[in-house]
This record gives C-alpha cells, structure tokens and sequence, in this order.
C-alpha cells in the first residue's frame, strides 16, 4: 500500500507500507491510497486456460474431470456475450471455467439436487465467478423461462427419453451455437449415438488415465471412459 498525503500541497508525503503489517495512525484525511496485490508464499496458480485441477471444486463425485473437462470447454467456444446452459450442473466445473475463460461471457447452471445448487454457489464464489446464475429445477421443464442458449452442456443423466431434452435444446439454440453431451454409462452413451444418427455431429471417446502409487511403484489408474457428441449448428439456421 503507498499512501499518498497532501498531494500537491506543501505537506505532501508518500509512505508505504502493506496491510499485513499497517500500523500508521498519523494519515492525513486527504490522502489517496494505490494498492499493489501480491501473491503470498501460499498462493496457487489458477490459470484461465479450462483444464483447472479438481481439487479446486468442491463436489461429491460429480465432476467432470480437468482432462474431460478442458476438451469439453475446447467445444463448447467460450465467447464474449455469449451464454451457456450447463444441465445437470453437479459441481458447476463447467459453466465456472466458461466464465473464468471468457469474463464477457454469461452462463446458467441448472441442477435439480438442492445439495449441489449450493455447492456450485460455493464454488462459483471461491473460483471469482459470483456471478453465475444457478437455476434448481429440472430439465427441459426449468429451461422454458431462461435465455436462449449460443452454447450448451449436458453432463449426464442422458438415459430414459432425453431425446425430448436434446430437442428442445436444439430447438432453442442460437444459430452458430454448440451442443456438447458427456456420457459415461451404456444407456447415456445408446442416447448419444442415436442423437448423432439423427441430427449429425462428432462422436469422440476419450479414455484417462493417472499414475498413482501401487505399493513401492507408480501404476496406470484409468477413469471410466467419455462418450461425448458435439454438435454446432450453421450461422444460417433458424
């Protein structure tokens, strides 16, 4: 903190001192105060680029990992003024780092399970993205009264009719928009390859997996493998 007194007058001074340590108790009332933020040894790096680690949200098992994750924001294209649904939000890791990648841009995280609407708060706060909008209901039904979309993420649940989900989606999606779905079991996945039949669109699997220890030495723990279908309409559609 630099403490700047009297600027301009013939009592003008400048002091510094940070505010850890502040102990000044003769500052003038007319003064001007520039801060400075510096990280402290404890600080962690957390970079904009989608990908964060998921040690940085907190959740219950519903998260999609920073490597799925990162592909996942590569699809969906945060822009500025654009906006995103994240359905069947969990922990919110998708619609936060769409913010944290693009602060123009607007996102609306929708989750059914009241739990995880306040972890997603939680998170949202913590990772500088208050400003995410976190809808409790389910989908299609809770999407009818938001904003039409430029871009939207389906994390899971895409088994039992969620055909009538994806259409209402692409019928509500901006032209140029995106649609990227996640699915991790059989059912989801059957979902996934009929939607693509249907309508088009890329199918990826994508496979992870992490060395962790095994008695004395490293070993290959894999993650359940991804399907995921993205989807981007044409600029002329509508």
């Amino acid at each position: 903190m630099v403490i700047l007194e009297h600027m301009g007058g013939t009592a003008e001074r400048m002091r510094s001192t940070t505010a850890e340590t502040y102990d000044l108790d003769d500052v003038a009332s007319l003064n001007v105060i520039a801060v400075e933020c510096r990280a402290g040894p404890e600080a962690t790096l957390l970079s904009i680029v989608p990908g964060l680690d998921d040690g940085h949200f907190d959740n219950d098992g519903q998260i999609t990992r920073c490597e799925v994750r990162a592909a996942t924001l590569a699809r969906l294209m945060p822009s500025p003024e654009q906006n995103l649904w994240d359905i069947g939000a969990g922990s919110g890791s998708i619609s936060i780092e769409w913010l944290r990648a693009c602060p123009r841009a607007n996102a609306i995280a929708i989750e059914s399970h009241e739990g995880r609407a306040q972890t997603i708060a939680r998170n949202a706060d913590q990772l500088g993205v208050p400003r995410l909008r976190i809808v409790k209901g389910v989908a299609p039904g809770a999407l009818a009264d938001l904003p039409d979309p430029d871009a939207v993420f389906i994390g899971g649940g895409l088994a039992g009719g969620e055909g009538g989900l994806i259409d209402e989606v692409l019928a509500r999606l901006r032209p140029g928009g995106r649609l990227v779905a996640n699915a991790v079991t059989l059912g989801s996945e059957a979902c996934l390859l009929a939607a693509q039949a249907r309508h088009g669109g890329t199918l990826t699997r994508i496979a992870i997996a992490r060395a962790e220890p095994l008695g004395r030495h490293l070993g290959w723990r894999p993650f359940k493998p991804v399907t995921q279908w993205a989807l981007q309409l044409p600029w002329g559609s509508r």
